[in-house]
């Protein structure tokens, strides 16, 4: 049955101002960058120049530091990724197809770790991380980003393990493999939705964070990434503040994960979807 024209108009007049409200800031961003000086400050909708000396900036000077936090975002995130899939991995064969008592209070227990604000468990993990000798390091970083993006990759992955059918498993074990052969041989070939969407997530929490980067590389620039470089652009006279630097900044910082989520868009939406229709 075709619906009525008045409605067909709304859905759509409501889709186009949720794509608006979305991609605006990010546009105006983008045009942004290339101003500068008094144009800065003039508001307009469409480019009116054109100059790419605000990237050529923050890229280049000020000994290449916006470079070293750039690097230091792609080493931390990355890491973190493999680090948590690689947990997650495992403890979701575990929770998924090992019995044993307490399993389900223990993925409660899991998932409720990240329902914790950063800021109620920054002081006792600043004191863990000073213990550990990491602090001002790039692995005090990798290690508090595994901890807040853990839950969510266990969870999602043992959803989808779970879904997996488990005469795949029955076949492996007559044959005589072993638990970690049968992750690592037989599930993981399937498991590629769930593994990029959790993967792009994490990677995405660990690229945007700001105060755990802030809080453990306090005072050492070359262990900084780029939310707090970008935060650093600003100086500390707030009369002066070099907008088309910021807005160049956050140009470069968000592209990539644009290109990222555009890239694997079909997995994303199969790994968030997973166990969700059951037939």
């Amino acid at each position: 049955m075709k619906k009525p024209w008045y409605q067909v108009t709304a859905f759509y007049a409501f889709v186009i101002f949720v794509v608006v409200q979305a991609v605006f800031p990010f546009y105006y961003a983008i045009i942004t960058s290339f101003k500068s000086g008094t144009a800065l400050f003039e508001i307009t909708y469409l480019p009116t120049t054109f100059s790419l000396q605000n990237y050529y900036d923050v890229l280049f000077k000020g000994n290449g530091t916006f470079l070293q936090n750039l690097w230091n975002s792609v080493w931390v995130a990355s890491v973190t990724v493999v680090v948590a899939l690689f947990i997650g991995t495992t403890a979701a064969y575990a929770l998924s197809r090992v019995k044993f008592r307490g399993r389900g209070v223990l993925l409660m227990t899991i998932l409720g770790v990240s329902m914790f604000p950063q800021v109620a468990v920054l002081a006792g993990l600043f004191e863990v991380i000073q213990g550990l000798g990491i602090y001002n390091t790039d692995w005090s970083l990798i290690f508090s980003y595994t901890i807040f993006t853990l839950p969510f990759t266990v969870w999602v992955l043992t959803t989808f393990m779970r879904d997996l059918p488990v005469e795949l498993e029955e076949a492996a074990i007559v044959d005589g493999a072993t638990p970690w052969v049968i992750v690592t041989k037989i599930f993981l070939p399937l498991m590629w939705p769930a593994l990029v969407t959790t993967g792009l997530l994490a990677f995405i929490a660990a690229w945007n964070e700001y105060l755990f980067a802030l809080t453990f590389t306090a005072s050492n620039n070359a262990a900084r990434t780029v939310p707090v470089g970008i935060a650093l652009l600003s100086g500390s006279d707030s009369h002066e503040i070099p907008w088309g630097l910021i807005m160049a900044a956050s140009v470069l910082v968000t592209v990539p994960l644009i290109v990222l989520v555009l890239i694997f868009q079909k997995k994303i939406i199969a790994g968030l979807t997973a166990g969700g229709v059951k037939g």
